[in-house]
């Protein structure tokens, strides 16, 4: 071992010429058939058709409201591996695909992955032909099965595909793994965070595969924003033959910069540099965001010291006739939604999602809860999975400082403590706290019910509230939260679904009874828009409610559905499918919730009136309006908190009337317009 000051002076002397690993983007010119075969006995009879990654092959026919395509799929590419890379190590890494995959190359079986939605990575060099083309085949299945999550498939749809990025690594025989359950290979940990300094710790895995034992320099560098130099930490390191090594290195941040949030998603950059030979033998980059944090009883949750209120939305990953295969312009568009909102936390359920996801809200500041599919009911027999999967998401995200919460299970229930959900949701409730002590686990109950077996084993509790739509009056909301104070108040919980659904196509001026949530064909928006307008008025003055989660941002895909108006489709969503519409829904939390300025009228797509007289309601943050009824200012109200104006009693002449809404603010005007009919 080298001294400090030695390994110091010999790192400056030397230039390091860069020789680290390659990634290269395989999505393109992939062929694939929709059903099962021998793929060694190939038939000419078998038509292949040219795809590219991402794919899915059910981003029609889940949303169509008729049959369902659950089986198997076959997926092939051919490349080339030069001969200059001989010596080197080839990995495929394939981001995400539904559900189980068979890898093979050249004929050969590389691994077998099952789960839908993490990452996984396998060696390929002893398969690969050097100076050649090498052909993958992979065999994709997303039948339903009861030793992988989810068991049930009825909440949403299981897609089956290569639907996320796949890449082909190519590294020196000396690498930081890639194979730690698809991990980056670095593990950063936040061990004191203040003001005044911040002291890290990276567990850094290596790898060697040389037959005899190699020495390398570890040289870790801390960048601002900016890129310029902030700290760094060089030593030497003697690795084993042909074995993983774990490194530990220390690093000390005086003065550091907090990432704070939507107010300041701060990022640092940690460079990790394999160094042989005075080359940089591998390189790993993550980002950094110094943080500290915890959960109060009182005042929910605390960022750096102070409270910081959680409300935002839960977000499926699936578009209109693309299904799950989104790229990274999709999930950027979902994600600029949900900050244009004004939303502070999403919970991205019920699945890990796309790593450019977790990396986007680490540079919005949304505070993230991430989960795994362990959702609706249980087998008995996804106990290994479901572990495998909860350590895929943790290490593969563990550096993403916008993720705070590590979800467990939601609605999954037993009738007592001893039975085997319960001992599952433990056991997994240690692995994380073993694997990442710094963060928090989450459970989550459908029942209002405190008293359940399945709750309180996590360190957080999440309760699904749909008051208005399955249970009770949208007006209850306020007295449940009210009564878990009275009967749980050193116990942290949150609202983690609540909402309705809404089809934009449905306008009623007078919703007479409430929609049959289960099997109705009328889903009026204007009942969503009410029952929004109730309940956040009610979660937004109880701080001891630690977050809040509007089902969901989005609608989405329920094959088997038949409900509100459209086949396959649930409705609650802010967002229409195609994400073409914004819901009224939208803009009430935009101006609850957002530091830009909105003023709204809202239900402008209900423009027919019938009755003598009918209300107005407007949103704004940014003051009181002036109502104009063609022309002539009308009276008004304030409605149920800050943001909402109503305007009742309003007498319309017959044919059409043009409300307008003006606001005044800092000297600019702000107007809103729509125009209603009479009949």
């Amino acid at each position: 071992m080298y001294s400090n000051y030695l390994l110091f002076g010999i790192f400056f002397l030397i230039q390091c010429n860069v020789q680290a690993r390659e990634i290269r983007n395989i999505n393109q010119d992939w062929e694939f058939v929709r059903m099962d075969m021998d793929f060694k006995k190939e038939s000419d009879f078998v038509k292949w058709e040219k795809v590219n990654i991402p794919h899915t092959w059910n981003n029609k026919d889940a949303q169509s409201g008729g049959d369902v395509y659950r089986g198997t799929g076959w997926y092939r590419k051919s490349f080339f591996a030069e001969k200059t890379i001989r010596n080197k190590k080839l990995y495929l890494r394939f981001e995400g695909v539904g559900q189980v995959a068979d890898v093979y190359v050249n004929g050969h079986l590389a691994g077998t992955h099952e789960g839908g939605y993490s990452a996984f990575c396998f060696d390929i060099t002893p398969l690969v032909q050097f100076g050649a083309k090498n052909q993958i085949y992979v065999k994709v299945n997303n039948e339903l099965k009861p030793d992988i999550i989810p068991v049930n498939h009825r909440l949403f749809m299981v897609y089956g595909g290569i639907y996320r990025s796949v890449s082909l690594f190519v590294t020196n025989k000396v690498h930081i793994s890639t194979t730690d359950f698809a991990s980056p290979g670095v593990y950063i940990t936040q061990d004191i965070v203040s003001q005044e300094k911040a002291e890290i710790s990276l567990k850094i895995k290596l790898e060697n595969s040389h037959i005899l034992k190699q020495k390398v320099l570890i040289k870790t560098l801390v960048l601002d924003s900016d890129g310029h130099e902030v700290v760094f930490s060089i030593d030497s390191c003697a690795l084993p033959p042909v074995r993983q090594t774990d490194f530990i290195q220390h690093l000390v941040i005086k003065d550091p910069v907090l990432w704070n949030g939507k107010k300041n998603p701060y990022l640092y950059k940690v460079k990790v540099q394999l160094i042989m030979e005075r080359e940089v033998a591998d390189e790993v980059s993550q980002s950094l965001g110094l943080r500290y944090y915890h959960f109060d009883s009182n005042h929910g949750f605390m960022l750096n010291g102070k409270p910081y209120r959680l409300y935002g939305v839960c977000r499926h990953q699936e578009w209109e006739n693309y299904g799950s295969a989104m790229s990274d312009r999709q999930h950027k568009t979902d994600f600029d939604l949900i900050n244009e909102m004004g939303a502070t936390t999403v919970r991205l359920a019920h699945y890990q999602q796309s790593d450019y996801v977790y990396s986007y809200c680490d540079t919005l500041g949304l505070i993230v809860w991430a989960e795994v599919p362990f959702v609706n009911t249980w087998s008995g027999q996804e106990a290994k999975n479901a572990k495998q999967q909860y350590y895929e998401l943790i290490l593969q995200n563990f550096n993403h400082p916008s993720i705070i919460i590590w979800g467990i299970h939601n609605e999954v229930y037993a009738r007592n403590i001893s039975e085997y959900p319960v001992q599952l949701t433990r056991e997994m409730h240690t692995i994380a706290r073993q694997l990442d002590p710094s963060r928090y686990t989450v459970s989550v109950s459908g029942w209002g019910n405190l008293d359940r077996p399945m709750n309180f084993h996590t360190d957080l509790q999440g309760i699904n509230r749909y008051f208005g739509w399955y249970e009770g009056k949208i007006e209850d909301m306020a007295e449940w939260m009210d009564s878990t104070r009275v009967s749980r108040p050193d116990n942290l919980i949150c609202v983690a679904e609540y909402g309705c659904g809404a089809n934009v196509e449905h306008q009623a001026e007078v919703i007479e009874k409430q929609p049959d949530p289960t099997g109705g064909q009328f889903f009026p928006e204007s009942y969503q828009t009410r029952m929004h307008e109730v309940q956040w008025s009610q979660i937004q003055k109880r701080s001891f409610i630690w977050g809040s989660y509007v089902w969901n941002m989005f609608d989405f895909c329920v094959p088997g559905w038949d409900r509100g108006g459209r086949k396959g489709l649930n409705h609650k969503g802010l967002v229409s499918y195609d994400r073409k519409i914004k819901k009224d829904g939208f803009f009430w939390y935009k101006a609850n919730w957002s530091d830009q300025p909105v003023l709204y009228i809202s239900e402008k797509r209900l423009k027919e009136r019938s009755l003598k007289k009918t209300s107005f309601k407007i949103y704004s943050n940014i003051g009181e309006p002036q109502f104009y009824l063609n022309g002539k200012r009308i009276k008004h109200e304030k409605g149920l908190n800050e943001v909402m104006f109503i305007a009742n009693d309003v007498k319309l002449k017959k044919g059409e009337n043009k409300l307008k809404v003006i606001v005044v603010k800092n000297g600019i005007e702000f107007t809103d317009e729509a125009v209603f009919i009479k009949k």
